[in-house]
């Protein structure tokens, strides 16, 4: 059979599974191996008949790259958890980046509220935080314990409660992306002012430090979930916003896919700060200072580095190990 024959006949297999290769076209397992098995038949038959063409490269290609997706795809039903912490969540994040970045930006500027509304208006925590809390907090630190808060009841009880509750706010706060953004938002917002209030009203009783050495031995991981969270929110509202080439809906859904991919990867920081609060903040004033730091600077260190640094990581990896050039297979060797 001449070449170019050959090429008439196959043409269209291999175009179609060049779709697949580049991520147009969605193949089970066993409709991928079919194609491989086929695509190898073709590769043999050129590689006897046009040695040196390059047809044969081409489909050389061709086989390669379908067998990494068939060895991907195997891989990643095997190891299906990991593979979405250690690269789809890292993936999202990084696309959605500018969304962490406005976040944090709001949490400032939110967090600044309360903290010059609690200096120039010693009653503000009252209005926030409650008159019955404030007291508590006051009795404490008259005692010389100004977290003594953390060490009421036992520490099993205190973090099943506090793991729930700080659940059950997430969820509040995701599902309020829904209405455009503004939910989460706001509910970013009473956070944020709370702890700036809260801060600002130690630093005036003159306990910030071993306050400090308390809240934030589990604050890390859980005010860096809220802000995740928050930045979850408005990834959703922006999709209803802003649907660009999709219908609102299609935008909907892949802002909710995406957005919820993150919101999940939130789980584990708040539970491991409902741990740290209940088992480890009550002990915070009496353990030697290198280890609450340890603690505090270690904790900042992961969430930094999994949701800023470790993204920017996977997506150079990512797009440094890309096989496929951008104008398709065929293109690229006819």
């Amino acid at each position: 059979m001449r070449e170019i024959a050959f090429i008439k006949q196959n043409k269209e297999k291999w175009l179609t599974i060049e779709q697949v290769i580049l991520g147009k076209v969605k193949k089970n397992p066993d409709d991928l191996s079919s194609l491989y098995i086929n695509l190898i038949n073709d590769l043999s038959f050129s590689q006897s008949y046009y040695p040196k063409s390059k047809t044969t490269i081409y489909l050389n290609h061709l086989s390669t790259s379908i067998f990494q997706i068939i060895y991907k795809t195997k891989r990643i039903e095997k190891n299906r958890l990991l593979h979405f912490f250690d690269t789809e969540v890292p993936l999202l994040v990084y696309q959605y980046r500018r969304f962490l970045v406005y976040t944090f930006a709001f949490f400032l500027v939110f967090c600044f509220v309360g903290f010059i509304s609690t200096y120039f208006d010693v009653d503000f925590p009252r209005q926030i935080l409650g008159d019955d809390y404030v007291n508590m907090t006051l009795e404490n630190i008259k005692k010389g314990n100004s977290i003594g808060v953390y060490s009421s009841g036992s520490a099993w009880s205190m973090s099943i409660v506090i793991i729930f509750n700080n659940l059950m706010v997430a969820a509040k706060m995701y599902v309020g992306g829904v209405f455009l953004g503004i939910g989460s938002l706001y509910a970013l917002l009473q956070n944020s002012i709370m702890l700036g209030a809260f801060q600002t009203f130690f630093e005036k009783q003159g306990v910030l430090q071993s306050s400090a050495r308390g809240i934030w031995v589990h604050g890390v991981f859980e005010i860096s979930a809220i802000i995740i969270v928050a930045m979850c929110g408005l990834i959703l509202g922006s999709s209803i916003l802003f649907p660009k080439t999709h219908t609102r809906f299609q935008s909907f859904q892949i802002g909710f896919r995406d957005s919820f991919k993150i919101y999940i990867s939130t789980y584990p920081f708040i539970i491991v700060a409902g741990i740290l609060e209940g088992f480890v903040t009550r002990y915070a004033l009496v353990m030697p200072l290198a280890i609450n730091l340890t603690i505090i600077f270690g904790t900042l260190g992961i969430i930094f580095y999994y949701f800023v640094v470790y993204p920017y990581i996977i997506y150079k990896k990512h797009y440094k190990n890309a096989t496929i050039p951008k104008e398709g297979l065929w293109e690229s060797h006819h």
